[in-house]
């Protein structure tokens, strides 16, 4: 009997060190059996990844996935309500979680997402892609209600959830869907789903080298799993799947195919979502953290879907230089950022000046630093932010709105029909960043410089607009000619600029002359006599099988929709 408890305490302490060790640690229904860590976690989009400045979410492929740029950086140091510290917290606590206390939340609690989606064709915008399936983790909360990754959802055309130990799937349905936080809800109707499950409760940001335990189902097994690791960095990072800036919480434990969405877990509360790690690099993964999950839960809750993040619209530049900051009158003692660029549909383009300094710095917690984009983006729409700014050498403080703002080229369109409008077998559509990935992964090398560079530097002038190209032309008769003319901008129609599609649809439909002209850029012109090019663009949409002339997001007015409709029908 001695002997025997001998080599029970001595397996018990050969074992208990492993757990520590940052790898995964699978669960069956008789024995827990660690496993070697799984393949880097890749998310649905095939592009590099980006960074972006605080002016909008434009995306460059030239930074790695934590932003690491100049105007980046200098954001740190502008001025803004300062994020309260949490002095009845230790600064360091113990590195030691427990894996099992973990595990006994997990089993009721996380549940395996099984996704159908289908993505957009942009470059056949009136057909999708084959489907595909999917995986990925979620966790009850209170509410009856399923958080999880919005890349685990994104583009579903079905849905179902399984919880651990049961063989059967229920069907989910999507409640809201924050794409820039890589976030979402969803529920589940059927009443048996939720007989035994424990809902979770978020907690708070973990410091450095606390540990936590990401929980959730890994490709590569049907049983739930556990990873343990330790905080290493809490900064604004970006987001691959939003193209986003907002607060992360790095780990030096990898996240993996399926782990996505899935808790990670400090003591008996929920400290972030995992959801991307870094490529090409070993044991370095992403949670999401808990203000970004309140902030995307509680819009939900106020306004019934999700209502995105704020952002004071605002390109800055570092001001490091010595040179420069005695040009711009700042004093030794002065921290800040040079506003370079302001976006015009934000309330700082009212009262901010480009060449004003952003002053102040944003302490964070024990001698950290936070970005003032993360306290901007934290604050709800319609609230204001106090700014002070050196302007020709004298302070000023000003009050700014915030609300969030959308860039005039979309950085994604997930969940959503893709506009098109076809006449006379010119295919219009409006420039996405999702239309120039269809070039590939290198994208950014083999897409039409010129929509590249709108896609990535012009701001949007007035509410509404779009960039609204000629993407392509469907050879007919009637468009001889000008198959050359694809990819580029429509300027104007019959000398009426171009606002959006929707307003160039309603320029053609309503057009009363007997030649239509559409300027393009580069001062190319195609000019189409109106009353042959109606009769052409039935025959092209039945010799291509394309079931519409127009996407159905642009039927809507009445008048002027009324010949679209005809036109499907045809």
């Amino acid at each position: 009997m001695l002997s025997s408890l001998r080599s029970i305490r001595k397996l018990s302490s050969s074992i208990r060190p492993l757990l520590h060790n940052h790898h995964p640690l699978s669960l069956s229904s008789n024995n827990p059996l660690l496993r070697k860590s799984l393949p880097i976690l890749q998310t649905h989009q095939h592009f590099p990844l980006f960074s972006s400045s605080s002016s909008s979410s434009s995306i460059t492929p030239s930074s790695s996935i934590n932003g690491d740029d100049a105007s980046t950086a200098a954001n740190s140091a502008a001025a803004v309500p300062i994020l309260q510290e949490d002095s009845e917290r230790p600064i360091v606590s113990s590195r030691h979680t427990d894996a099992y206390a973990a595990i006994e939340l997990a089993l009721d609690s996380v549940v395996k997402i099984f996704t159908v989606s289908s993505s957009p064709n942009y470059f056949l915008p009136w057909q999708n892609k084959s489907q595909r399936d999917s995986m990925g983790s979620g966790f009850v909360l209170s509410g009856r209600r399923i958080l999880t990754n919005a890349h685990v959802v994104a583009d579903h055309t079905f849905v179902l959830v399984r919880k651990h130990g049961s063989p059967t799937k229920y069907r989910a349905q999507v409640q809201a869907v924050g794409h820039e936080c890589d976030l979402a809800l969803l529920t589940v109707e059927n009443e048996e789903f939720w007989e035994g499950m424990t809902f979770l409760e978020l907690g708070d940001i973990p410091f450095l080298q606390e540990a936590v335990a990401v929980v959730g189902y890994p490709q590569g097994g049907d049983n739930i799993s556990v990873t343990t690791g330790v905080v290493s960095r809490v900064e604004p990072t970006q987001y691959v799947h939003g193209a986003s800036q907002l607060m992360a919480i790095q780990i030096d434990a990898a996240i993996n195919p399926g782990n996505s969405g899935g808790p990670a877990i400090m003591g008996d509360k929920v400290a972030g979502v995992a959801f991307q790690n870094l490529s090409g690099a070993e044991n370095i993964g992403y949670i999401i953290p808990v203000p970004v999950i309140k902030h995307f839960i509680s819009g939900v809750e106020e306004k019934g879907k999700y209502v995105g993040f704020c952002s004071l619209g605002l390109s800055c530049q570092a001001t490091e230089n010595v040179q420069l900051r005695e040009h711009f009158g700042m004093h030794p003692d002065m921290t800040g950022v040079l506003v370079t660029k302001i976006n015009p549909l934000s309330d700082a383009h009212k009262v901010l000046r480009k060449d004003d300094i952003v002053l102040g710095t944003v302490p964070f917690r024990n001698r950290e630093r936070i970005t003032f984009d993360h306290l901007v983006s934290m604050k709800k729409p319609g609230e204001t932010a106090l700014v002070r700014v050196l302007r020709d050498g004298v302070e000023h403080e000003f009050q700014i709105t915030l609300q969030p703002l959308q860039p005039l080229v979309p950085v994604h369109q997930f969940d959503k029909v893709p506009s098109y409008y076809i006449f006379a077998g010119l295919v219009f559509i409006p420039l996405t960043q999702p239309y120039l990935h269809e070039y590939g992964e290198d994208w950014y090398n083999t897409c039409p410089r010129r929509l590249c560079e709108k896609a990535l530097r012009e701001l949007p002038q007035k509410a509404g607009q779009q960039i609204v190209i000629l993407s392509q032309v469907l050879m007919d008769d009637i468009n001889a000619g000008y198959e050359r003319l694809s990819e580029l901008q429509v300027k104007k129609v019959n000398g009426m600029e171009v606002a959006n599609l929707k307003h160039l649809c309603e320029l053609v439909e309503g057009c009363r002359e007997e030649c239509l002209r559409f300027d393009l850029d580069d001062e190319r012109v195609v000019v189409l006599n109106y009353e042959k090019a109606r009769i052409a663009t039935s025959r092209i949409l039945k010799r291509h099988r394309i079931p519409c002339a127009v996407s159905t997001d642009l039927l809507g007015e009445e008048e002027t929709d009324r010949e679209m409709k005809a036109a499907c029908s045809n």
